[in-house]
């Protein structure tokens, strides 16, 4: 038996009874009674719920932390918006905007969110020729206001932070990139390999006032890059759009359903199973596919995980809260 569901404005599908989120029978029952998306899997069976709970690292009492919205926007005609927007393709030199990042098993999403989109918007405000990846770590260890770091946070206060305390550089775990890399190991989310399992739950790393890496040469202080404002966007997705294409890729939030966890192509809307929790991610454009508008999203939580790290999930109708929480901002010192 199934019955109608109301949120974010629109009507999902729901059912009465329970298969496990990460079984066959839960993937196929989603396939019969979505239009879309496909699903499939993304995590293996046996994969611990607990863990996977933990990835959703939005505070649930985030939307009381938003920063003041933006006023002042560079007026567009709605009509002057392009039907189709990839970031990735309008800043092709710019590389962070082209990678997907792993937050292995941390509720850091909400840090992860802020470092991408803030790595993106540095390069894009000096031209493709400044190149610096924020680092996650220092975020999720250092910043006491934001939240719980591995616990959860509120993204807002992230990007505060960057304006308020700067943050240094640091790439992925392993990759000695940057002053602070991530020092939370990725494990094997999704698939068959090498990596250590996903079933740990990886306790908040220590902060740092110094550079981890030794073989980086920069100092901890000189290395410190900061913004120069931080703020909110309306939930008006014509605002969104302008803020991303004058801008860069903005962090969103969004409620995680046991569905999304299946995602493997398509335009994601929720149709079936229960809310885990709210995870942040980054926006980088927009489009339409088979006539439903969408936005393009990159996840964090490895490229073997959905198409390829990124998702889209349908547009216009706060689906999920996609819209509602919104939080960007601007580098200091921009190259004339």
């Amino acid at each position: 038996l199934w019955v109608l569901l109301i949120f974010g404005g629109t009507l999902c599908l729901g059912s009465r009874f329970d298969f496990h989120p990460l079984s066959d029978t839960f993937i196929n029952q989603i396939n019969k009674h979505v239009s879309t998306w496909t699903a499939g899997r993304n995590f293996a069976p046996d994969v611990s719920m607990k863990y996977i709970k933990r990835l959703m690292g939005v505070h649930p009492d985030s939307h009381k932390y938003r920063l003041p919205e933006k006023e002042d926007h560079l007026f567009m005609p709605a009509k002057a918006l392009p039907e189709n927007f990839d970031a990735r393709q309008q800043w092709p030199n710019c590389r962070t905007i082209q990678e997907i990042r792993d937050q292995g098993s941390c509720g850091s999403c909400w840090a992860f969110g802020a470092v991408e989109a803030i790595s993106d918007r540095f390069c894009i405000h000096y031209n493709g020729t400044n190149h610096f990846r924020f680092s996650a770590e220092e975020l999720v260890s250092c910043c006491e206001t934001c939240g719980f770091g591995c616990n959860g946070g509120y993204p807002s206060f992230a990007w505060r932070y960057w304006v308020k305390k700067g943050l240094v550089s640091g790439g992925a775990y392993g990759s000695n990139q940057g002053c602070q890399p991530y020092e939370i190991q990725p494990c094997e989310h999704h698939i068959n390999g090498t990596r250590p399992a996903c079933n740990g739950l990886d306790k908040t790393p220590k902060c740092h006032l110094d550079c981890t890496n030794k073989d980086y040469k920069t100092e901890f202080r000189k290395d410190l890059h900061f913004g120069q404002r931080a703020y909110s966007i309306s939930s008006d997705q014509d605002k969104i759009k302008m803020e991303i294409m004058q801008n860069g890729p903005v962090e969103a939030c969004l409620t995680v359903y046991e569905d999304f966890l299946q995602y493997k192509s398509g335009v994601y809307q929720h149709v079936q199973g229960k809310v885990l929790g709210g995870h942040a991610v980054r926006m980088l454009g927009w489009g339409v596919e088979n006539g439903t508008p969408y936005w393009l999203i990159a996840n964090s939580w490895n490229a073997d995980w959905g198409d390829n790290g990124y998702f889209k999930i349908v547009r216009g109708i706060d689906h999920c809260g996609i819209e509602s929480q919104i939080s960007a901002g601007l580098p200091a010192q921009k190259l004339n």
